[in-house]
C-alpha cells in the first residue's frame, strides 16, 4: 500500500520483442488502491454496527465482503513490486530491497501500534493486550499465531503487514524464475495461483478445520501467498505484452459479479475465491489502459492524491472507529440519519489523521531510514 506508482527507467527490449525498462506512469493503480481502502473502512462501519435494523441490512449487503480489499491489496502488491523492479534483486540488492520496504511500512505500523495501546488505557477501547500479542505485533508475526489476541491484537488491521512482510522476504525468490523463463512461465504460474486461491477453501472444507478456519482462511499468511505472487505474474506478462484478459469495462463487470457472488458464497470463499479473478483481470486491464493512454476513472487528480494516503488511512481508520465505539458504549445501532452521521464523522476524522500521517510520519520515517550512514543523504537503493 505505498505510494503513487510511477516508474521511469530506459527503453530496453530484448531480442524476442519482450520489453523489460520503459518510461511508466501507472496512476489508475494508485486511485484503485483509494477505493480498496475505503471498501475496508465501510466493511468495519458494518461490522461496528453504527446502523441498526433495515439500514444496517443494507450497508450488510453492500459492504459485508468490503474486507475482501485487502486480497485486492495483495495481488495489487505483488504487481507493483513486479513492475517498479528494472532489474531482480541479487545480493546486495535484496538486503537494500528489504531495507526500503521496511521504511515504507515500520513507521506508520510503529505509530499506529503506539496509538492503539493509548486508547486502550485511556479510552477501553480494546482489550489491554499481554506481553506476547505486542511482541509478536511489533515484530510483525502475529498473523502466524492462531490466537485472536494475537492476529487481531493492537492495530487490528496490521495483521495484513505481517503478511506482506513474509511475502518481501521472498519476493526476490519468486521474481527471478519468472524473469528467466519469460512470460510463458507467468502464464503459467497466473493459472496455478488463480486455482489455487479457488481451490484452498474446498480443501479446508474437506479437511475439516473448524477451530482455525476463520485464522487459516484470513489471516495465515502462506495461505494468502498465491495471491501476491498472482501478482507478480500479472506485471511479467503486461510487461512482455502479453496479457490477453479483458480491457478495464469487462474486468469491472467481473469485478462486481466476484464481489455480489462473495456476499452470497460460504464464509471459507469470501476472502478471495470469488474476487480474485476480477480483482486480477482490473488491477491488469488498470495499467494496460494508462499505458494505452486510454480513459479510467481512478487516473483523475483526486483518486492518485487520495490514493497516496491510502496506507495511512487504512491503519488509522479501524483506532478511529474503535475510539467512537467505546464513546457510544459497544455498538450504536443508530438510524438511518444518525448512522450516516456517524460515518460520516468517524470517515472524516479517519482522512484527516490518515494526511497527517502521511506528511508527518510515512514520509519523514521513510526518508530518515534510507539516509546513508556515511553521508546524511538519502539513499539512492
Amino acid at each position: 500500500m505505498s505510494a503513487a506508482v510511477v516508474i521511469s527507467r530506459r527503453e530496453e527490449t530484448k531480442a524476442d520483442g519482450e520489453a523489460v525498462g520503459r518510461v511508466v506512469g501507472l496512476p489508475s493503480l494508485t486511485g484503485l488502491r483509494w477505493t480498496a481502502a475505503l471498501m475496508v473502512f465501510l466493511y468495519h462501519v458494518y461490522i461496528v454496527e453504527y446502523f441498526g435494523g433495515r439500514a444496517q441490512g443494507l450497508v450488510g449487503a453492500a459492504f459485508g465482503v468490503g474486507n475482501t480489499g485487502v486480497s485486492f491489496f495483495f495481488v495489487l502488491s505483488g504487481f507493483v513490486l513486479a513492475w517498479s523492479a528494472a532489474r531482480t534483486p541479487t545480493g546486495w540488492g535484496v538486503v537494500r530491497f528489504w531495507r526500503r520496504r521496511f521504511a515504507r511500512v515500520y513507521p506508520l505500523h510503529l505509530v499506529t501500534a503506539a496509538a492503539a495501546l493509548v486508547l486502550v488505557w485511556l479510552l477501553g477501547a480494546g482489550e489491554k493486550p499481554a506481553a506476547g500479542p505486542v511482541a509478536a505485533n511489533l515484530g510483525l508475526v502475529q498473523a502466524w499465531v492462531a490466537r485472536v489476541p494475537y492476529f487481531q491484537g493492537l492495530n487490528p488491521v496490521s495483521w495484513s503487514l505481517a503478511a506482506e512482510a513474509f511475502f518481501y522476504l521472498f519476493f526476490p525468490l519468486f521474481l527471478w524464475p519468472l524473469r528467466r523463463l519469460g512470460w510463458r512461465a507467468s502464464a503459467g504460474a497466473a493459472a496455478v495461483c488463480l486455482t489455487a486461491v479457488v481451490a484452498l477453501p474446498a480443501w479446508m472444507e474437506l479437511s475439516g478445520l473448524p477451530d482455525g478456519a476463520i485464522w487459516a482462511n484470513m489471516f495465515f499468511p502462506l495461505y494468502r501467498l498465491p495471491e501476491f505472487v498472482l501478482g507478480i505474474a500479472l506485471a511479467e506478462l503486461v510487461r512482455a505484452g502479453r496479457w490477453r484478459g479483458p480491457g478495464l469495462s469487462v474486468a469491472l463487470a467481473l469485478t462486481m459479479a466476484g464481489y455480489f457472488l462473495s456476499g452470497q458464497a460460504d464464509y471459507a470463499y469470501r476472502a478471495a475465491a470469488c474476487t480474485v479473478v476480477g480483482y486480477a483481470a482490473l488491477i491488469a486491464a488498470a495499467a494496460q489502459a494508462d499505458l494505452r493512454g486510454e480513459p479510467s476513472p481512478w487516473r483523475g487528480r483526486l483518486s492518485v492524491k487520495l490514493g497516496e494516503v491510502s496506507f495511512a488511512f487504512y491503519m488509522v481508520h479501524i483506532l478511529v472507529i474503535r475510539a467512537g465505539e467505546s464513546l457510544f458504549g459497544g455498538h450504536p445501532k443508530l438510524g438511518l440519519w444518525g448512522g450516516l452521521l456517524a460515518t460520516a464523522a468517524v470517515f472524516c476524522v479517519s482522512l484527516a489523521l490518515a494526511w497527517a500521517l502521511h506528511v508527518w510520519v510515512e514520509l519523514p520515517g521513510r526518508r530518515l531510514l534510507l539516509r546513508s550512514r556515511r553521508r546524511g543523504t538519502p539513499s539512492a537503493s
